[in-house]
């Protein structure tokens, strides 16, 4: 039997399960035990409706662990290796992975979706009954069972926790700083949402060489924590208008890239508005349904020819960028240990909801 945190309805606690039973790892899968998973507004966003989702479901998808037994056909990793979880498996094989666009693999399209194994099955259960794991990846739990391809080898010395937050905020926000905009050095960022994932992006477009980097969020304790990422510059949102305060900062133009990293729609607008003519606006956060990019046509994007593009994953290559990642934190060039607000249990995972929705907290994470 194993423990996991089971999202049971919406705007409802999580459940602890004691009961969960999991199969032997199928042909191209691995069984590992979690080391820890961190607590990422994506799992809250299942459990307020932003995001859909069909409980009862393990919630977590940003994670680390251990292999523990692989089955049939797997090469790419053995029993005993630590490894990050990728909760957009990358098969290799369709139409986006081979156009080096794995962060949209057709396969994984059905396992994202209904929180199944790529072949659209479930390897968990619980209470006598299915249970399907958020993103195949069901990192909330003490052991899951993932795709071969949803699991990036890294080195036994890097501490769970940290590698955990590599898995889904860290390779998401650096990912749209250094894969999906194209910053150039020198270049005037601005990022709006300086939570776990805008830190990311704050350090990314660091390590791409911006040379102004203007943190924008309306919690203080956000923005000072933004400045040991990277940012050159903090706007507090709540005591005036971001984007007039953008624009003085950079001559009168906007910034050449601007990241909105919260998914709401009067940050979407701000985010474009203060963007410079010829600049980019990267959309990074998760939006409700509902929400709409409203903009002139001519005069706010042909006129002005203004980029606006989505980033679905940090636009990364996981095994890649993965192993990157590793090699920079290792160096010193990226923090991630500082990202580290809370060591939780799993019990504690509802508290780690509260704290993230009053912006106490980067990143809780659960130590198994």
């Amino acid at each position: 039997m194993s423990k996991a945190a089971v999202f049971v309805g919406q705007d409802q606690p999580l459940v602890i399960r004691t009961d969960v039973e999991v199969e032997a790892p199928h042909a191209h899968e691995v069984k590992v035990r979690m080391g820890a998973s961190g607590v990422c507004h994506s799992d809250l966003s299942m459990t307020n409706g932003t995001m859909m989702a069909f409980p009862p479901i393990i919630l977590g998808h940003e994670g680390a662990g251990v292999v523990e037994e692989i089955g049939e056909g797997v090469t790419n990793v053995k029993v005993g290796d630590h490894v990050v979880i990728s909760w957009v498996p990358q098969c290799g094989e369709c139409f986006f992975c081979q156009h080096d666009q794995g962060y949209l693999c057709e396969a994984a399209s059905g396992a994202l979706a209904m929180g199944t194994m790529m072949d659209g099955t479930t390897r968990a259960t619980s209470e006598g009954a299915p249970l399907p794991q958020m993103a195949g990846a069901g990192t909330f739990s003490e052991v899951s069972i993932l795709p071969d391809v949803a699991v990036v080898k890294i080195d036994s010395d890097v501490d769970m926790r940290v590698a955990a937050l590599i898995g889904c905020g860290v390779l998401t926000g650096t990912g749209a700083a250094m894969n999906t905009a194209d910053i150039k050095p020198g270049d005037s960022v601005a990022v709006v949402g300086c939570g776990g994932v805008g830190l990311n992006v704050i350090q990314g477009a660091r390590i791409k060489g911006a040379k102004e980097i203007i943190a924008i969020d309306m919690v203080e304790s956000k923005l000072q924590l933004a400045k040991e990422f990277g940012a050159t510059a903090t706007i507090n949102a709540s005591q005036g208008d971001a984007v007039a305060q953008v624009m003085e900062m950079t001559g009168g133009r906007g910034a050449d890239v601007a990241f909105e990293v919260i998914g709401l729609q009067a940050t979407i607008d701000q985010t474009i508005n203060m963007t410079r003519r010829g600049g980019q606006a990267i959309l990074v956060g998760v939006p409700k349904m509902d929400v709409m990019v409203t903009q002139p046509a001519f005069f706010g994007i042909v006129l002005a020819e203004k980029t606006i593009k989505g980033c679905w994953y940090g636009s990364s290559n996981v095994q890649k960028d993965v192993p990157k990642l590793v090699e920079l934190y290792k160096k010193g060039e990226l923090k991630l240990d500082e990202l580290i607000s809370r060591t939780i249990t799993l019990e504690e995972v509802n508290d780690a909801f509260d704290a993230m929705q009053t912006g106490e907290v980067a990143r809780s994470v659960i130590q198994y």
